[in-house]
């Protein structure tokens, strides 16, 4: 979990029926515009499902699993974290090190759980950079993600224990749902083809 900036970022309302297609046009822009095919592609989803605040990653990874296992029309990815096999502070630089040893030239989209201001609670955020996971709560883990995604759970300064008690699961699930369709809809349409006619499949896996 990181507290958010605004410099190079997109946000996006996850209480928006259309809040998916919004996302997931920005994900391919960022796709066509950084990654290639010669590349594997790594979604990272990093969280713990221990704690409300920050089981958003987990809750992301859980629907790409298992709907990108049943569905093959889509850009392939392997997916690291979810609520069998969490990511979290303990494992990550771990997972890091399995990861960069493992894929040639991997291109990381790396998913947490976020704080930042009230007005932003329930939003999105995407950004072609890294992500510091566990800079919102004081914690030093390494800068990870070729592209970022995030979902803000809570008001940024909270104490830890008041953040874990205060974050409503509605609101994690909401941006997990946005997220995972979003991420879905960008890997379905990932030509430049189809990016370049804007002819996009609207309708998550």
């Amino acid at each position: 979990m990181f507290t958010a900036s605004i410099s190079n970022t997109t946000y996006i309302d996850s209480s928006t029926s259309s809040g998916y297609i919004s996302l997931g046009k920005q994900i391919l822009h960022i796709l066509n515009e950084h990654f290639s095919y010669d590349q594997t592609l790594v979604i990272l989803c990093i969280g713990t499902d221990r704690a409300t605040g920050d089981c958003l990653g987990p809750l992301v990874g859980e629907q790409l699993k298992s709907r990108l296992h049943f569905s093959k029309d889509h850009l392939s990815c392997i997916v690291f974290g979810n609520l069998e096999t969490p990511v979290h502070a303990v494992n990550l630089e771990e997972t890091i090190e399995h990861i960069y040893k493992n894929f040639d030239n991997p291109y990381i989209i790396a998913i947490d759980a976020s704080l930042g201001t009230t007005s932003h609670i329930g939003y999105a955020t995407v950004s072609p950079n890294a992500i510091l996971p566990g800079k919102g709560v004081q914690k030093k883990l390494p800068a990870i993600g070729d592209l970022s995604i995030t979902g803000i759970v809570n008001l940024s300064g909270f104490a830890g224990s008041a953040l874990l008690q205060s974050t409503r699961l509605f609101t994690v699930m909401q941006l997990s749902k946005m997220i995972s369709n979003g991420i879905c809809y960008a890997l379905r349409n990932y030509t430049a083809e189809a990016y370049a006619k804007t002819s996009y499949l609207d309708s998550p896996l």
